[in-house]
This record gives C-alpha cells, sequence and structure tokens, in this order.
C-alpha cells in the first residue's frame, strides 16, 4: 500500500467543515476547483458516487465510511487497484478544526505504482482543501 496526505488547519467548527464536505459530495461544488460529484442515492455508507475532477473522465466511486464530523471515505476501484480518499476531522487544541485528505493505493503493484499515480492524484489537495475551509468559515460566520 502506498499513501500520501495533505492536512490544513481551520477556525470553523467540525460541524461547518462537515457540512461543506456533504454539500460537496452531494453535488453542490464548493468554488471554481471543485471536482464534481452526483451521489447516487442518500449520503451513507455503500451508495455510489460519480466524480469527475477537473479535466477527466468519469469515475465511480463508493462510500466506504462516514462518521459525521469525523471520517468521509470513498474508494475508486481502478484497474486492480484500489484508491481511498478518506478526510478525518479532529478538534484543533487551539480551536476549530484539523482536516486531514488523505489518498491510500492498495493492491497488486501499489508500491510500484503508488510513487507515481499517486502524486498526480493528490496534486490538488491543497487547493479542493482550502475551497472546502473556505466555505466550512464562510458557513460558520453565517455568510453560506
Amino acid at each position: 500500500m502506498w499513501t500520501t496526505e495533505h492536512t490544513a488547519r481551520t477556525v470553523a467548527p467540525a460541524a461547518a467543515v462537515w457540512a461543506s464536505l456533504r454539500d460537496l459530495h452531494s453535488g453542490i461544488p464548493l468554488g471554481p476547483a471543485s471536482d464534481r460529484f452526483e451521489l447516487h442515492g442518500p449520503f451513507a455508507v455503500g451508495t455510489e458516487v460519480t466524480v469527475t475532477p477537473q479535466g477527466q473522465e468519469p469515475m465511480t466511486s463508493t462510500i466506504v465510511e462516514l462518521e459525521p464530523e469525523r471520517v468521509y471515505a470513498d474508494r475508486t476501484l481502478y484497474g486492480e487497484l484500489a484508491l481511498t480518499f478518506r478526510h478525518t476531522l479532529a478538534p484543533d487544541a487551539a480551536g476549530g478544526t484539523v482536516v486531514t485528505h488523505t489518498l491510500e493505493v492498495d493492491g497488486p503493484g501499489s508500491d510500484q505504482v503508488g510513487p507515481e499515480l499517486g502524486p498526480q492524484i493528490a496534486a490538488d489537495f491543497p487547493v479542493a482543501m482550502n475551497e472546502l475551509l473556505r466555505a466550512a468559515e464562510a458557513r460558520a460566520a453565517g455568510d453560506a
């Protein structure tokens, strides 16, 4: 297995981050760089999501983990590889929320393929995280 992650902090509470994350994965873009999501059922484990990354073809993911205000994860099968995208929310000691976006590449050859494929996939994590946190902060301030 190969893994990478991007972590950022926000003054927004976990409830606002979670609401923005749920909006995004339910099909509401958070900004101009947002990937497009189409939810095919309830926002729940087992539901499929069509994900269309910027400038790419759509792919199907399945929600595999969901704990409100704590963790959201979906998995996309890419040949023999499984790509798991996870957002983990934790309280920040200074107040607010620490958000970590993780990509796990698992399956045959993932240790060889991950170092090449993973950084390409995760290259937009900082931009996507910035949009997520801006949306959460606006929501927490009552602007969204």
